[in-house]
């Protein structure tokens, strides 16, 4: 477990004229184009913008699931672009969590050996992983869910499953994906409430691609994207969502 995240003394994350292309020619869909950003360490930060606006595929280029057409990117102070597929899994094991849109659970384990997976590939003992996993289940309303496989858990069940995965041990940033999607209020409201516990008492770094309101007015931070360029990025002040920030508002 990451007691201290990070060490380097650099942003969390800095990226420089990154650009990501999908195809060529006429049907080239330029996802993300000349993104120069810095995000400190212990930021809260929330992604913006329509659908297609290429939040999505700025963080998997910050977790180096796929390579930039152009530009560097750069997390911990280590250039992602210059390690090999070895040094990425284990930046993406040791120092990224991860919360995916499709969960990405493993159908065959239980929901507390799926949160649980990584903190074992990490070495951490058997009794303290899973008094750790009980502990936050009970929290974000997963108690007495802990043996059942995923096929047995509801959409919003599951998505509290992966965000426990991605957020035990405390790593350096997690990148997050819609992570209240399907979740009612009460159960959006738990999570952030352990997001916000891990950023302010252990300076975890949160990036969150989010069309939702409740994300957006936790962050402290909103960078809004429109068709793969950045077109606002300013920090707030208050709980209340700027008037630049235009999204669906969820009930």
């Amino acid at each position: 477990m990451l007691d201290r995240p990070g060490t380097s003394g650099e942003p969390s994350v800095r990226t420089e004229d990154l650009c990501k292309t999908y195809g060529r020619g006429e049907t080239a869909v330029h996802a993300v184009q000349r993104i120069s950003v810095a995000i400190e360490r212990g930021e809260f930060v929330a992604l913006c913008g329509p659908s297609g606006s290429g939040k999505t595929t700025l963080v998997n280029l910050v977790g180096g699931l796929t390579d930039p057409t152009e530009g560097r990117v750069w997390v911990d102070g280590k250039e992602v672009g210059g390690m090999s597929e070895r040094q990425r899994a284990r930046l993406r094991l040791n120092h990224i969590g991860f919360v995916f849109q499709a969960y990405n659970l493993l159908p065959v384990l239980t929901a507390l050996e799926n949160a649980e997976f990584p903190m074992m590939l990490r070495g951490v003992e058997r009794e303290t992983r899973r008094e750790q996993v009980l502990e936050l289940f009970e929290e974000i309303g997963l108690e007495g869910l802990h043996d059942r496989r995923p096929g047995a858990l509801s959409g919003g069940q599951q998505q509290r499953v992966a965000v426990a995965r991605a957020v035990l041990g405390a790593p350096a940033l997690v990148l997050a994906d819609e992570p209240t999607a399907n979740l009612d209020t009460v159960a959006s409201d738990a999570l952030l409430d352990v997001m916000e516990l891990l950023n302010r008492e252990r300076g975890v770094t949160f990036i969150f691609c989010t069309h939702d309101p409740r994300v957006m007015r936790r962050a402290r931070r909103i960078i809004r994207l429109v068709d793969g360029h950045v077109e606002r990025d300013a920090e707030k002040e208050t709980g209340d969502l700027p008037s630049w920030v235009v999204e669906p508002v969820n009930s």
